[in-house]
């Protein structure tokens, strides 16, 4: 199938930030090349261990603070994702997404991962909340945690990660 896309640029936007008409085009065309190169499955292989990694960090950071140092409960559960969030970003840097981030950290991709972290929460808090009315609890949990690793490894590879043109700042 020949397309004009090429896959090392973003996504066309109109002069108001708005994407193209064949945006969502562009997107399935990337989409679909990632696949077929099969290195998508190795990045979210690499993602889903620094995630299980990334789980027990936050883990640890809650119980530390609320447990241990008695930080409320809120307090606490925002203090964990803020830590575990950067210690997300700062491993898929250097690992899952090394070459197309050069392995350094910037401060504009760290909001761009948090941000898309947010947008995860979001997507499992919504996907737990309908589901539960009709499965159980359990399944719906499960469910939404799937969603979340789909929202947030997309969001991390095709924005937060993609590649830059040839000669483009990563600034």
């Amino acid at each position: 199938m020949h397309s004009s896309f090429d896959p090392a640029y973003p996504l066309a936007c109109c002069r108001d930030g708005s994407p193209e008409p064949n945006a969502m085009r562009q997107l399935f065309a990337r989409l679909e090349r990632a696949w077929r190169e099969r290195a998508v499955v190795l990045k979210a292989a690499s993602f889903a261990m620094i995630g299980v990694v990334n789980a027990a960090v936050d883990l640890a950071v809650f119980l530390a603070a609320y447990d241990i140092a008695g930080v409320p409960l809120v307090p606490a559960n925002v203090l964990a994702w803020l830590v575990a969030v950067s210690f997300s970003y700062v491993m898929n840097t250097y690992i899952t997404f090394g070459p197309e981030s050069g392995r350094t950290l910037r401060l504009r991709d760290y909001f761009a991962f948090v941000l898309s972290g947010v947008a995860g929460v979001t997507a499992t808090t919504i996907t737990l909340v309908v589901l539960s009315h009709y499965v159980s609890v359990l399944a719906a949990k499960l469910l939404s945690i799937i969603v979340s690793f789909v929202v947030n490894f997309s969001l991390s590879h095709f924005v937060v990660f993609r590649r830059r043109p040839a000669g483009k700042s990563l600034d």
